[in-house]
């Protein structure tokens, strides 16, 4: 009975959420209460939520600080030259820019962060898909899958929690399955070269002039969908040259003052540059991403002091400091509060047995025959399993089994952790993934039609990189 309400209420959310019937912060927190009450266990949805609360807290504030930290770092331009180069290769090609954020994504996904990724990708590439009236969702789609690809790197989370579930060596996983995750992020770059080729046809190729002088369109968010008047603010000429500076402009004539705001992250003209810091910033971020590879601290109390800091050396003035921490208030409070709405899911979840009956009940099906397989098996049951459990339920509680059962079979444990990694391109995009909720809300996209644009395709580079793992024999 709990294997069927766990999937029922899986079910239900991601129906409500997707059809747009509920807010994804409502669904988190109501569809999973109704469902609690449902098995039964209605008294103790408290505990269940407290727990979940205190489970994903250290998480939540790590989202915050990290936030306000790489905010400041925008503000103050320390990827200001990263986001040139990308623009000067993107012009106003959408066919480009499409590759381009797959790039940046890939890059910036090497600190092993999710949310530091999606911050300087959607804080880069905004601005343009805006102008351009291109489809966010292409944006969040292939920032998300890329960044699913790369967060298979040792200090990424996955690789680690295979290694410690199955006692083996994180090299040991990794390295051999380089050459199956490189052809992994060759079908992401493939697939931003297709989706920038649509977006191509139907924009038009446009030089980055054209592109300012525009008429205004209904801003576009699937992909393929159809353009009309209204909606959009006007656009104006820059006041010379090319590049960021040309699409950054703050016109006179916004209708709604919103792009004064979002345009300002590429300003070069932008009042909170730092340039004589630069390289203090830039040592400062270097040396906050290497203590977080290198665990010296919890990365919450990392990114804690790294804000502290930041803000007091760029900003030495009460109302700098404020006010840049207004700056990034909105981001910080939907993304903490989806995290703790999240919590109330993954805690009814866990707390009434869900999760473990779900997992016991897919791994019971599993026909005997498929034994000798079980490497495989692992990898197809990775896509649905890292989707709708988080990375800990998945490597902690479901992981052990197979190999177990793969073990019966002789089929080495490596194997079945190698085979595990698989789904990490669709993972990025799962409803349990706090990093995700940064993603749709600085690029403004519904997490709804993030999910109906994006799961197919990250499917698709999950399983290319399964069959690049069999053919190249790691697998």
């Amino acid at each position: 009975m709990l294997t069927i309400l766990g999937f029922a209420m899986i079910a239900t959310f991601l129906v409500l959420i997707m059809t747009k019937k509920m807010s994804p912060i409502a669904a988190l927190v109501l569809i999973p209460a109704l469902f609690c009450v449902a098995v039964g266990q209605g008294a103790k949805l408290g505990d269940y939520v407290i727990e979940g609360v205190g489970n994903l807290a250290p998480t939540a504030a790590m989202l915050m600080f990290a936030i306000v930290y790489f905010g400041v770092m925008i503000d103050v331009g320390l990827f200001d030259p990263i986001v040139r180069g990308i623009l000067r290769f993107c012009k106003a090609d959408p066919m480009r820019i499409v590759v381009g954020t797959a790039v940046l994504a890939a890059i910036v996904s090497l600190d092993g962060d999710g949310s530091t990724t999606f911050m300087i990708t959607v804080s880069a590439m905004y601005p343009l898909y805006k102008r351009l009236k291109m489809s966010l969702v292409v944006m969040t789609g292939v920032a998300a899958t890329a960044n699913g690809v790369m967060n298979t790197l040792p200090w990424g989370g996955p690789t680690a929690r295979a290694a410690t579930a199955l006692k083996l060596d994180a090299s040991e996983i990794f390295i051999p399955m380089i050459p199956a995750l490189a052809v992994g992020l060759l079908a992401v770059f493939l697939l931003s070269y297709v989706l920038g080729l649509r977006e191509r046809k139907r924009l038009g190729m446009l030089t980055l002039d054209e592109a300012l002088v525009r008429e205004p369109e209904q801003e576009t968010v699937l992909a393929g969908a159809g353009t009309g008047a209204g909606g959009g603010d006007r656009l104006r000429k820059g006041s010379g040259g090319t590049g960021s500076a040309d699409l950054t402009q703050d016109g006179d004539d916004d209708e709604d003052g919103e792009d004064e705001e979002e345009f300002k992250g590429l300003d070069p003209n932008r009042s909170t540059l730092r340039p004589k810091l630069y390289w203090f910033n830039a040592g400062l971020t270097i040396a906050l991403l290497t203590a977080m590879i290198m665990e010296l601290m919890p990365i919450p109390v990392l990114f804690l002091l790294g804000a502290a800091l930041a803000l007091t050396v760029n900003f030495p003035h009460m109302p700098d400091q404020r006010a840049r921490i207004a700056a990034h208030a909105d981001n910080v409070l939907n993304v903490s509060g989806m995290v703790f709405a999240a919590a109330v899911f993954t805690g009814v979840l866990t707390g009434t047995g869900m999760v473990e009956n779900m997992a016991d009940w897919v791994v019971g099906a599993v026909p005997d025959a498929m034994g000798p397989h079980m490497a495989i098996v692992t990898g197809l049951l990775s896509l649905p399993l890292t989707y709708f459990m988080s990375n800990d339920g998945f490597y902690f509680g479901v992981v052990p089994v197979l190999a177990e059962a793969g073990a019966a079979h002789g089929v080495s444990p490596l194997e079945i952790a190698r085979a595990s990694l698989a789904g990490q391109a669709l993972h990025m995009s799962s409803p349990l993934v706090p990093a995700v909720y940064v993603l749709v809300g600085m690029a403004k996209v519904e997490f709804g039609d993030h999910t109906r644009f994006t799961v197919k395709w990250a499917v698709l580079t999950s399983l290319v990189v399964l069959g690049a793992g069999i053919l190249f024999g790691t697998i």
